[in-house]
């Protein structure tokens, strides 16, 4: 598959992470379609560019949790998010939670059925 293609993917799971966190949660807000699609732009840059540099950096100290202050660099992954992207708001703790559940969620089982069509794809090409 292109990455092209999985960039793709990988946008349009984290604009449907942010709408399914707007419609469980009522802390999070958003409006528009633009919203959706510069949100999910945003998210993908900062866990894939400033979310590593955090985590390293952190390293000791996630360690030293078990793993409790990674949560809390993906909620300010969020937080940064929401701060960038205009008409996009959350609010309250739980809210924050709540949505890097969705999001971790909705990457996770998408990402998935990606590798696995990806397998089952490589097998019947010769």
């Amino acid at each position: 598959m292109g990455c092209a293609l999985r960039l793709l993917i990988a946008l349009a799971t984290n604009a449907l992470a942010l709408w399914a966190s707007g419609r469980l949660f009522e802390g999070v807000s958003i409006h528009g379609g633009w919203a959706y699609v510069i949100g999910a732009v945003v998210l993908g840059f900062v866990n894939g560019v400033i979310k590593p540099i955090l985590t390293i950096l952190t390293l000791p100290l996630v360690i030293l949790t078990l793993g409790f202050f990674y949560l809390l660099i993906n909620i300010g992954m969020v937080a940064l998010t929401a701060w960038i992207t205009p008409n996009f708001s959350v609010h309250g703790f739980w809210s924050y939670v709540g949505t890097v559940f969705i999001i971790w969620l909705l990457n996770w089982a998408v990402g998935s059925l990606v590798d696995e069509g990806e397998r089952s794809f490589s097998r019947t090409t010769p």
